[in-house]
């Protein structure tokens, strides 16, 4: 089953026919909200919102861990994450449309692992390729067929948040060869790679990263919202065309 996790603009699912919600108890705690259960083009599917219904949990608050494993227990084999971004690339301006394929993690002191080595095992994955390549295919198959332009590859940088990054921060990003830049993407890549889950993304970049374009001097908060909600509408219909029989796993 495919499960969406929604970020910052994308809350809830309007293409989404629900059949209920479910509440999920984990071993790691509360998850951001109860999973939404329902159907799009006839495709069951479930939802969550990863900073809560009403955007109340900070990026370095939220329980990754109990997010996933409810994903998991309650049936899900691939995840599509969807985040906003700054945009540290040129060409990667505000409504840009991203498949990521790489990561580069700057966070500190969340829990990033299933594996903590209590019983005496310790487990490494491989996290060559953080994203599932069939999964990233598909998506962006999807969205050639519903005519919305798509950005192959891309290097996400996932800070700590929750505020946001100096000139100068973007600047080191960029020598390191980042892309974009979130506050979400890790440790849920990772989780979702430990859990089994095939993972890939779209990134939804709301703004210039600071020092670059039109956030030369500041970025515009008040603007990101509108840029969101245009941008979220393409992601919805990409969603849908990927429900559709055509590119089912």
């Amino acid at each position: 089953m495919l499960a969406i996790i929604g970020g910052s603009g994308l809350s809830k699912l309007a293409s989404l026919e629900p059949t209920g919600r479910r509440v999920v108890r984990t071993p790691y705690g509360e998850p951001s909200t109860a999973l939404t259960m329902g159907r799009v083009r006839g495709r069951d599917l479930m939802f969550i919102a990863r900073h809560g219904y009403g955007h109340t949990i900070a990026p370095h608050k939220i329980n990754y861990r109990a997010n996933i494993w409810a994903l998991k227990d309650q049936g899900a084999t691939e995840v599509i994450s969807v985040a906003s971004v700054g945009g540290i690339r040129r060409g990667f301006g505000p409504g840009a449309l991203v498949v990521p394929d790489q990561i580069i993690d700057y966070t500190c002191g969340r829990s990033s692992t299933f594996f903590e080595g209590l019983d005496g095992q310790v487990t490494h994955v491989d996290f060559t390729e953080p994203y599932s390549q069939p999964l990233r295919a598909r998506i962006l198959a999807a969205a050639q067929a519903c005519g919305e332009v798509l950005a192959d590859g891309g290097v996400y940088a996932a800070t700590q948040g929750p505020r946001l990054e100096t000139a100068a921060e973007i600047n080191r990003l960029e020598r390191d060869g980042a892309d974009l830049v979130g506050m979400t993407g890790m440790p849920e890549a990772a989780l979702a790679r430990e859990a089994g889950l095939a993972y890939a993304a779209i990134n939804v970049v709301a703004n210039h990263a600071a020092g670059r374009g039109d956030s030369e001097h500041a970025i515009v908060l008040e603007a990101i919202e509108a840029v969101l909600e245009d941008a979220m509408g393409r992601v919805r219909r990409i969603i849908e065309a990927l429900a559709s029989p055509s590119f089912r796993s």
